[in-house]
């Protein structure tokens, strides 16, 4: 499409979806006086027709022309045509009217003109079924717009079009929310809609789809009280009932009629948000060497083939690990990916392992894939395992589900609808799969055996010495991951015959154990190729297994062997060649669970001394807490925490800035909070805990929030076990900022009241400064402020006793909410300002929004508006930046207050809406019902009453159960005389 910037910078253009201007490239010409545009924008809107003079002055003054009109008329155009310079030509005199053409053969470049070929252009990708490309192109014609059509404008023909401009572009946000929910976004659309249906409460259209994203978003009760609302307003304002499709929208809700269900959430080349690929292609590579199992292709195939019927295919492959299941399942799946043309879904569920993955976590991953964004996948296995066969509905995918534990963890994630199909392996029979096809996958036939081993070292080697080949695979028990793990060492090993490599499977000691009936068998395969590795390979080998988390980067793996990046790079590539390791992606590794098993059985028979195992876990923590406490320091400048924690005798990492640092730690999360968890002796114990406090961010993120407060519960019960009562003290800390995020305010303040004990008991500078500080928030949030004042007063004495000016600069920020609290304001405005300079001396650019959140609030309190939102406003953007997504959620919450107190319910709505998404999976039920409580009262000044109910019904029980004061005033709210 051509967007007028085809020949230079020197192209006339114009605009009427705002105010009516003019330009030649960049330059802005004089449209003139408000008359003389409304000429321009007669002109303009005739697509290069001829306006007739009669027809101008009609457009200008309507029935009321003044004396001179015709000879106003000529004089702008005069004026026009002088400013137009050089191409005055553009402006066409003929048949005593005017016209506006283009002087270069080429469409006049008007933003009106564009809109209209983007509209058709969406409305053509929507009918062929690309509906993101649809969505896009809309986007871009809604972005031409800047504020009101034809802005400031006199005439009667300038508010004929300005209305028809404006319904235009309503029409066009209509269009683009209707793509939303067939897109799969209907989480997105709500806030949304909720804000146009306040401007425009009786387009019933806007209705309908509100209803409609507040039902897949699982609001259920808020879709049923929107209409309730809605045929109350028509009723007072027109005196109708809501049209057909309104009414028969909600009769489907009360019915939860499943076609109301998201539909699947991609078309056909794009993903959920319009951006490029979609269908997901996650099966890992086939193996170019795959020999035998015909039989078992052919009936696998063909029960795939049935997909494309009407049932749902379910094939579970079961058999000893190293039978070869996988390798089967992936190269079936590969062979039937043209009967599953949306895609192919793949997932290790790690079921041999002792932390089989969950079904929740692997449908997150999965709706992910599936074009969902993250602010749509709701809590809970049950609404995604919904959302899941609602989003696969229609489609026809297949899911390889790898590595099961039992019938129970794949149940969830079967597709559930006809063209799809699942396929399964595990250790385990799944008899208690309903409907499931299953195969019993045995050990390799001699013949077969013997062809895989013939296509690994290659025939020439193979047939020379047939004899001691079949030696060989017998002595792997036909098993493939034996054999193509013993096949590819002596690939490897050129000057090795294959009658060397049979007088080792010789060895009773390893042959027995190869040959002994289940997962020992697999064992005893590992043990051939861990028993050709070099001294130094087979170390890294047994030291790396003994990490927990998923995978490892190399700079990790480097500290675990004692080693600089380089060699340890080497060793490690050379673990990826004997397959022993997986390389997860450039500079990261894993071991299959089974792999990583038999490695800690080598580590706990081979490794001398014993003690090395402890000491690679050591380094490895070293690694991570060094790591961590330079993140810290770059983080919070001036916080002394980095001076209380354990020394470390190995270094961690270094980094050029704060976002290359957090982009450790939020990569690094799952590794470290693992490493945190095993570190439990008495060792590493108060390590590990200072890992945790140095990496409390996580807890204020919605990813990884859970995995931390499993990490400190673990480790608090080591601290009580082995009676450090300095890292319970530490702990306590830890888990009161957990709880308190999550809104336990009493369980926190319970952890807080034992860190202050223990603190003080232990002498521990940290826990004693830090216990009073939370004790403070939290008795300011329960309003016992006289209470918050002591603490906090406690605590900014024992910061600045420590020397912690950043913890000090906290302490007056929060001991500005309680003065806000208790009515003092401006003292509250003083002591948030004292905070924010300490911030703003040391630098600690994320603390500083916490200080700039506590001024808001204060300066909201003392009614000014407009310096609250600037502080608010910069605050949010620095938790956004900085992952914070509780505080972020909090900001959101406090900006719909503002909006609302100043007459914007609007606004409020939006803000509260954006506030729910951030909170939904850190901040606990009590920050959710201060939101909910919040999105009532602006849907309740909006005209939204029914819907303001529902939110309200759905916060009361939240204040009941905490106690909370708060819950009398929504019974208030919630009262006759309030909701009439």
């Amino acid at each position: 499409m051509d967007d007028g910037t085809g020949q230079g910078q020197e192209r006339l253009r114009f605009t009427v979806l705002g105010p009516v201007r003019a330009w030649r490239g960049e330059t802005a010409l004089a449209a003139g006086s408000p008359q003389q545009r409304a000429l321009l924008a007669a002109l303009l809107l005739r697509g290069g027709r001829t306006a007739t003079a009669a027809e101008l002055v009609d457009a200008l003054w309507g029935d009321e022309p003044p004396h001179a009109a015709l000879a106003a008329v000529r004089t702008y155009a005069s004026r026009f045509r002088k400013a137009l310079g050089p191409d005055a030509d553009a402006l066409v005199s003929e048949s005593g009217g005017y016209a506006i053409r283009s002087t270069d053969n080429r469409p006049l470049d008007l933003d009106h003109d564009h809109a209209e070929q983007y509209a058709a252009e969406a409305e053509k990708a929507r009918t062929a079924g690309d509906l993101g490309r649809a969505r896009e192109l809309l986007d871009r014609a809604l972005d031409l717009w800047d504020g009101e059509p034809l802005a400031g404008l006199p005439g009667p023909y300038a508010e004929t079009q300005r209305t028809r401009l404006n319904e235009w572009r309503l029409s066009l946000m209509e269009t683009l929310l209707e793509l939303d929910l067939e897109l799969g976004s209907h989480a997105e659309a709500v806030s949304e809609l909720t804000a146009l249906t306040a401007a425009h409460p009786l387009r019933e259209r806007l209705r309908e789809l509100l209803m409609l994203a507040l039902y897949r978003s699982g609001r259920q009760a808020e879709a049923l009280a929107v209409y309730t609302d809605t045929r109350k307003l028509l009723d007072d304002e027109l005196g109708v009932d809501p049209c057909a499709s309104l009414s028969e929208l909600q009769q489907r809700i009360l019915r939860a009629d499943s076609d109301l269900d998201a539909p699947p959430v991609v078309s056909e080349g794009r993903d959920a948000s319009g951006r490029g690929a979609v269908r997901p292609q996650q099966l890992p590579a086939t193996v170019a060497d795959f020999t035998g199992r015909a039989a078992f292709v052919a009936e696998l195939g063909d029960q795939l083939a049935t997909a494309e019927g009407s049932v749902m295919a379910v094939s579970a492959l079961t058999g000893i690990g190293g039978v070869g299941k996988t390798t089967l399942a992936v190269h079936v799946a590969h062979a039937a990916r043209e009967h599953f043309p949306d895609g192919q879904l793949y997932v290790d569920l790690q079921g041999a392992g002792h932390t089989p993955s969950e079904p929740e976590a692997v449908l997150g991953a999965f709706l992910r894939s599936l074009g969902i964004p993250d602010s749509s996948i709701p809590d809970g296995l049950a609404e995604r395992s919904a959302l899941y066969r609602s989003t696969l509905a229609g489609r026809r995918i297949l899911a390889l589900l790898d590595n099961a534990r039992d019938a129970a963890q794949v149940r969830p994630l079967l597709p559930g609808t006809e063209g799809c199909a699942a396929l399964i392996t595990s250790r385990a029979r799944m008899i208690d799969l309903a409907g499931a096809h299953l195969i019993d996958l045995d050990v390799m036939s001699p013949e077969e055996a013997l062809a895989l081993f013939t296509r690994i070292v290659g025939e020439e080697r193979v047939n020379s010495e047939r004899q001691a080949a079949m030696a060989v695979v017998g002595a792997c028990g036909f098993l493939p991951l034996a054999i193509r793990i013993a096949a590819s060492r002596l690939a490897a090993r050129r000057t090795w015959t294959v009658s060397i490599l049979a007088r080792k499977l010789a060895d009773e000691r390893r042959r027995l154990d190869e040959l002994r009936a289940g997962d020992l068998a697999v064992k005893a395969t590992f043990e051939l190729g861990y028993g050709q590795l070099e001294p130094q390979q087979a170390r890294a080998f047994r030291l790396l297994g003994l990490a927990d988390g998923p995978d490892i980067s190399l700079a990790a793996a480097a500290a675990m062997l004692d080693q600089d990046i380089e060699s340890a790079e080497e060793l490690i590539e050379s673990l990826v060649d004997a397959s022993l390791l997986e390389s997860a992606a450039p500079g990261r590794y894993r071991f299959h669970d089974l792999v990583r098993l038999y490695a800690r059985d080598c580590a706990e028979r081979d490794e001398h001394p014993p003690s090395e195992q402890g000491a690679a876990l050591s380094r490895l923590l070293d690694f991570y807490l060094a790591t961590a406490a330079r993140m810290y320091a770059m983080e919070r400048p001036g916080d002394r925490l980095v001076d209380h924690m354990e020394p470390t005798s190995y270094p961690g990492l270094e980094f050029t800035d704060r976002p290359e640092a957090l982009q450790w730690l939020f990569g690094e999360a799952r590794c470290l909070l693992a490493c945190a968890q095993q570190s439990v002796t008495p060792e590493t114990l108060r390590r590990a805990v200072d890992l945790l406090l140095l990496t409390l961010d996580l807890a204020e993120s919605s990813a990884d929030s859970h995995q931390y407060e499993q990490a400190n519960m673990s480790l608090l019960a080591a601290a009580r076990e082995l009676g450090d009562q300095r890292a319970e003290a530490r702990l306590h800390t830890s888990l009161t900022n957990v709880h308190t995020l999550a809104g336990r305010l009493d369980e926190a303040d319970a952890h807080a009241q034992s860190a202050m004990l223990l603190g003080l008991a232990t002498e521990d500078a940290f826990a004693s400064s830090n216990a009073p500080n939370d004790r403070g928030i939290i008795a300011g949030i329960q309003q016992r402020y006289e209470d918050a004042e002591l603490y906090l007063s406690q605590a900014r004495a024992a910061f600045r006793d420590d020397h912690n000016e950043q913890s000090e600069a906290s302490a007056l920020c929060n001991l500005a909410r309680v003065h806000l609290g208790t009515g003092r304001v401006e003292s509250a405005i003083k002591l948030a300002q004292e905070g924010i300079s300490i911030y703003r001396r040391l630098g600690a650019t994320r603390r500083l929004a916490n200080g700039m959140y506590s001024l808001g609030l204060a300066l909201t309190r003392a009614g000014r508006l407009n310096d609250a939102l600037q502080q608010l406003t910069e605050a949010l953007v620095i938790f956004q930046e900085n992952r914070q997504g509780f505080w972020e959620g909090m900001t959101l919450l406090r900006l719909g207050e503002i909006e609302l107190g100043d007459g914007r319910p609007a606004q409020a709505a939006e803000h509260a809406e954006q506030a729910l998404k951030a909170l939904r999976v850190v901040g606990g039920e009590r920050w959710r019902a201060d939101t909910l409580t919040l999105l009532g009262r602006a849907l309740h000044a909006i005209g939204h009453t029914g819907r303001a109910r529902v939110c309200w019904q759905e916060a009361l029980p939240i204040y009941e159960q905490l106690g909370s004061p708060e819950g009398r005033e929504v019974q208030a709210l919630l009262s006759p005389v309030h909701v009439s």
